[in-house]
């Protein structure tokens, strides 16, 4: 392809979406980013001695019902530091490297990110409570649906407090995924990748 090819996935915990981006990534070809954004993003900030959950825990700590951004105390010499100056250079982080090649953001609210650049395909990965209570058992260490569920409830918090967005809503992504309707994953995957050429055509 001549174009940077940016597809973005959001995901509901338990449904998959972690290992679909992984599949995604080696059929296409192109590289996967995650939790190595925090890092990029922290190193942005000139954060260099935290610990990958410090770095975690200073970006997603957004308190329900809150309107204020919340101040990290607990980080010595980075009180001055936030949540908001966290996404703000996660953002800029996602917007640099999409521009240097074709690639995979999972998660961190990559969507609102790129939503000024044209070329990028964002996907909503869902499932049933069923399918996500299953896999919470073999796949999430035995985590029942009530985890999983408190874990979306803190993603939605978040996208919904940076973006003013409501996460999940289908009408902020080009395609919506079910991985509880009977397709295995490589074969959503290939669903996915059959559409956004359809669509690039």
């Amino acid at each position: 392809m001549k174009e940077n090819l940016v597809i973005t996935i959001s995901r509901q915990y338990g449904a998959g979406g972690r290992e679909l981006a992984g599949i995604l990534a080696e059929k296409l070809g192109i590289k996967l980013y995650d939790r190595q954004l925090v890092h990029l993003a922290a190193a942005k900030l000139g954060i260099h001695d935290l610990s990958e959950d410090e770095l975690l825990e200073m970006e997603n700590t957004v308190k329900p019902l809150s309107m204020s951004f919340i101040p990290f105390h607990s980080f010595g010499t980075h009180m001055g530091e936030s949540s908001q100056g966290m996404f703000m250079s996660e953002s800029a982080v996602i917007r640099k490297i999409a521009e240097d090649g074709s690639c995979i953001f999972l998660g961190r609210c990559a969507d609102y990110a790129l939503r000024n650049n044209d070329n990028h395909f964002d996907i909503f990965v869902c499932a049933d409570d069923e399918f996500r209570e299953k896999r919470g058992q073999t796949i999430y260490e035995g985590k029942s649906l009530k985890e999983l569920n408190r874990e979306n409830e803190k993603r939605a918090r978040y996208y919904n407090y940076y973006t003013g967005r409501t996460w999940g809503d289908g009408a902020n992504y080009d395609l919506v995924v079910n991985t509880s309707k009977g397709a295995s994953l490589e074969e959503v995957a290939d669903g996915i990748i059959a559409y956004i050429n359809k669509v690039k055509a």
